[in-house]
């Protein structure tokens, strides 16, 4: 009998979006394969660092690590305060300057087409280039130009990309929504500023991926900030806590999706 094929949406959420790991790691403990994986902004680069090679103790050394100067290169603000050259060179570095199409686990990265609103989707052609665009918070980032598309971030169209998840081949699809809004945020830079923005703006459109997901994770990482990067152990234990609460679920749904594929004419 054929084994349900198992998608993992990863949402957007700046810095919260490291509880990412903390969930595959669960995964991986009980069992649990992950056979591919969509990524919107802060999902995007966590699924590539795993699907680039899938080895839970590398990607933990490697959230651990990660600081802000990895992508604080400031340029003149035209169209953004961040060029995006050092962070770029840091995806390529450990993704081992591969193509998307030559990951362990398939993974398809979502970005946003600044000039025509549409959601773009990669998922051949090298990795640094389509995690660099899918990051690219508007007004933060200078946009990534790749071909004739101007593109920002994931998660402006595609905030937990669910739907691409499906489109890969998934029976089962796992969505982890680590953008969660805030009422009575504190915003004291322009960076708060835009992060709310584009929380306010999704919050509905999340709900409705609630329910096309077969199973939602929300690791409630809502006290921290989203550029808090010196919280990261804290941000993977939340991950790794919310995806305990969710393992008989997702077994449950890999059972019933057996019996039903069994009773199929």
């Amino acid at each position: 009998m054929r084994e349900p094929k198992i998608g993992l949406a990863l949402g957007s959420g700046g810095a919260r979006g490291f509880a990412h790991a903390g969930v595959i790691k669960i995964l991986e403990e009980e069992g649990i394969p992950v056979h591919m994986i969509a990524g919107s902004s802060m999902g995007a680069l966590v699924g590539a660092f795993y699907g680039a090679g899938p080895d839970i103790e590398r990607l933990y050394q490697l959230a651990k690590t990660f600081k802000r100067k990895y992508y604080l290169d400031f340029t003149i603000p035209k169209m953004g305060f961040i060029s995006g050259k050092r962070i770029k060179e840091f995806i390529r570095m450990f993704t081992y300057g591969k193509n998307l199409e030559d990951t362990e686990i398939p993974v398809s990265i979502v970005a946003t087409d600044i000039k025509t609103g549409e959601k773009v989707i990669f998922d051949n052609g090298p990795i640094a280039e389509a995690v660099r665009a899918s990051i690219s918070i508007p007004g933060i980032f200078v946009p990534e130009k790749i071909g004739d598309r101007l593109l920002v971030d994931g998660g402006v169209a595609d905030r937990v990309p669910v739907s691409v998840a499906k489109s890969m081949g998934a029976d089962i699809v796992i969505g982890v929504d680590v953008s969660h809004f805030k009422q009575e945020a504190e915003i004291a830079s322009i960076y708060d500023v835009i992060m709310q923005s584009l929380d306010i703006m999704q919050r509905e459109l999340a709900e409705n991926r609630k329910v096309a997901s077969d199973v939602m994770i929300r690791p409630d990482a809502g006290k921290y900030n989203s550029k808090s990067f010196t919280n990261i152990l804290e941000i993977i234990t939340i991950g790794e806590e919310e995806a305990k609460k969710h393992v008989k679920e997702i077994k449950k749904c890999i059972e019933t999706w057996k019996e039903s594929a069994i009773n199929e004419p």
